[in-house]
C-alpha cells in the first residue's frame, strides 16, 4: 500500500465526513485534510494552475498532487493589454475539453499557497468553471504549499488527461459586463460596486501598469480582498467569511459587482461573498480598471498632475 493510500484509509476512519461529504456535495472549500478524507471516492479532476517559473522549470512537474492535470491560469485569461477579459467561448471550450473537463467529475482547482494574492488565481479559473457550466467545484484550500505541509505526497512527471466533449453552457448569472457597470454608474441600475483593491489603488495612488490611469470606478466603496485571510494564505471559513460580510453590509441583499484591476483579486471577494457566504446577487467585472480605464469611461479618485508626478517619484524611491 503507498503512502498516499495509507493516508486516506486512515483519514476516513479516524474523523468524521464533514458537512459536505455528508451532502453528497462537493466544496466549494477543502482542507488538504477534507480533501484527503474523500479524494477516492470522489474521484475528482484535480487542475494545478501553477505557471512555469521565470527560470523555465515547472513547479507542476518537480511535485504535485497525485494525478494532478497541469492547467496554467494564464489558459484562463486574456491577452497582456486586457489580461482580465473572458476567453473567446470556442477558444475557452478547446482549453476545458482539452484538460478532460465534464459536467458530471468535480473538479478540484490547486493554486500554489505562496501568499493571498495567488488565491485570487484559484478564484478566477473557479468562476470561470462554474459559469460555464460545471457545477461541482473546490478550491484547495492553503493549495500546493498547505498540501505539503499537512504531510501529504506529492508526485513528479506528467498526467496527460483523457480529452472530454465538454459542450459549454455559459451562464452571465456571476458576470458583469461593461455595459451593466456603465448602466449602474450613469445611476440607470443599482448595485453595489465593491473595489477588491488595496486603499491605495482605490484612492488612485496606485494603478496598475496595463490601465491609461489611475483611480476607481465611480459611486464604488473598498473591501479589499485580503479580508478574508487570517495571518497565512488560508481563507477563512464560512462562518467567519458571513459573520465578516455582515460587519461590513455586504448582505443588504443589495446586488454587488466584485471589480480590481483584472478581476483577478476581485475573484477572490466574489468567491467569498457567493460561495461561502451564500450572498444570492454577486457579479464579477472580469477587465475591471484595466479595461475601463483604456475604454476611457468616466473615473474616480483620478489624481491631478502634481499628484500623479508625485505618486510616481514615490514609486522610484
Amino acid at each position: 500500500m503507498n503512502r498516499l493510500a495509507a493516508y486516506l484509509i486512515a483519514a476516513a476512519l479516524a474523523a468524521p465526513l464533514p458537512a459536505f461529504a455528508q451532502a453528497n456535495s462537493f466544496g466549494p472549500l477543502l482542507s488538504p485534510q477534507e480533501f484527503a478524507a474523500v479524494q477516492t471516492a470522489a474521484d475528482p479532476l484535480v487542475l494545478d494552475i501553477r505557471a512555469p517559473a521565470k527560470d523555465g522549470k515547472s513547479a507542476y512537474a518537480e511535485g504535485h498532487i497525485p494525478g494532478a492535470v497541469n492547467a496554467p491560469y494564464g489558459l484562463f485569461r486574456g491577452p497582456s493589454e486586457n489580461p482580465g477579459a473572458l476567453v473567446p467561448e470556442d477558444k475557452l471550450q478547446e482549453v476545458l475539453r482539452g484538460l478532460g473537463v465534464s459536467l458530471d467529475r468535480p473538479v478540484l482547482i490547486v493554486h500554489q499557497g505562496s501568499d493571498i494574492t495567488d488565491f485570487g488565481a484559484a478564484a478566477r479559473v473557479y468562476w470561470t468553471l462554474k459559469s460555464s457550466g460545471v457545477s461541482q467545484l473546490a478550491i484547495l484550500n492553503g493549495g500546493v504549499k498547505g498540501w505539503t505541509e499537512a504531510g501529504l505526497p506529492l508526485e513528479k512527471g506528467t498526467v496527460t488527461p483523457t480529452p472530454s466533449q465538454f459542450q459549454i453552457a455559459f451562464s452571465d448569472k456571476w458576470l458583469a459586463t461593461r455595459d451593466e457597470v456603465l448602466a449602474i454608474v450613469n445611476g440607470e441600475q443599482t448595485a453595489k460596486l465593491i473595489d477588491s483593491r488595496p486603499e491605495s489603488f482605490w484612492n488612485g495612488d496606485d494603478a496598475h501598469p496595463a490601465a491609461a490611469k489611475p483611480g476607481t470606478l465611480p459611486q464604488s466603496e473598498y473591501f479589499t480582498h485580503s479580508n478574508w485571510f487570517a495571518d497565512k494564505p488560508v481563507i477563512a471559513d464560512a462562518d467567519r467569511v458571513r459573520a465578516l460580510a455582515a460587519e461590513n453590509n455586504l448582505d443588504t441583499g443589495e446586488p454587488i459587482i466584485s471589480f480590481c484591476n483584472t478581476g483577478h483579486w476581485a475573484a477572490t471577494n466574489w468567491f467569498a461573498m457567493s460561495e461561502l457566504a451564500g450572498l444570492e446577487d454577486v457579479k464579477l467585472y472580469p477587465e475591471s480598471m484595466v479595461g475601463w480605464s483604456n475604454a476611457g469611461y468616466e473615473m474616480a479618485n483620478v489624481p491631478g498632475p502634481v499628484r500623479r508626478v508625485w505618486n510616481q517619484i514615490k514609486s522610484v524611491f
